[in-house]
């Protein structure tokens, strides 16, 4: 279901070239409201984007994370647990490309919620960066309370984390959020061209007005 959304969206929201210019646009996902109001005396419709709501969690460091910490910036979400013994492992990996390309950038960040917060407590999660080699504050993984990571993960960020009898589950892609909180596009974490897409979009996403 979630793939046949994202495929929706993306033929909503097809990336394309601006008339009489060669700068790429990325697509916007998610639900649209049209919105209509008065602008000097005349009906105008505009469109209300879905975006990622507030929260606040924690980070690796013990220092408290909200949306407000993203204002002006455009970041990666993605989704795990440090004792994942399956897509998590290649997850990190391909997700230290983006790190390495971005580290000196203060506008972009990287958010890794775990979604086993009754063992990937603050220090766990610190343990965890230090052996992935991460430093300052471009990448934080996140600490918070379980019903609030599931379902921002599920209802904002549309993708899918569950914990049932066959333990937590969830799924590997990497979000692209832009500085409106807006998901301007959906990546494979465990693919690596998809992440070298992933990277390719950032940049392109740096240079959005």
């Amino acid at each position: 279901m979630r793939k046949l959304i994202w495929a929706i969206s993306g033929i909503l929201f097809l990336a394309a070239c601006k008339s009489g210019s060669d700068t790429k646009t990325l697509p916007i996902f998610g639900e649209r409201t049209p919105v209509t109001k008065t602008v000097d005396g005349k009906q105008v419709t505009d469109t209300l984007y879905q975006t990622i709501p507030p929260f606040k969690f924690v980070n690796q460091y013990g220092d408290t994370i909200s949306n407000k910490n993203l204002d002006g910036k455009i970041y990666v979400a993605d989704f795990f647990f440090t004792s994942c013994p399956s897509i998590c492992p290649t997850m990190q990996r391909n997700m230290l490309l983006v790190y390495n390309e971005f580290k000196n950038d203060p506008n972009v960040k990287i958010l890794s919620h775990t979604i086993d917060p009754k063992h990937d407590t603050v220090p766990v999660l610190k343990d965890y960066a230090d052996k992935l080699g991460i430093e300052g504050n471009s990448w934080w993984l996140l600490y918070g309370q379980k019903e609030d990571i599931y379902q921002l993960a599920e209802k904002h960020y549309l993708t899918r984390v569950n914990d049932g009898k066959d333990g937590l589950i969830h799924e590997g892609w990497f979000l692209l959020v832009d500085k409106q909180k807006r998901i301007r596009g959906s990546y494979d974490g465990t693919v690596p061209d998809q992440v070298k897409q992933l990277i390719a979009d950032m940049h392109i996403l740096q240079l959005e007005k």
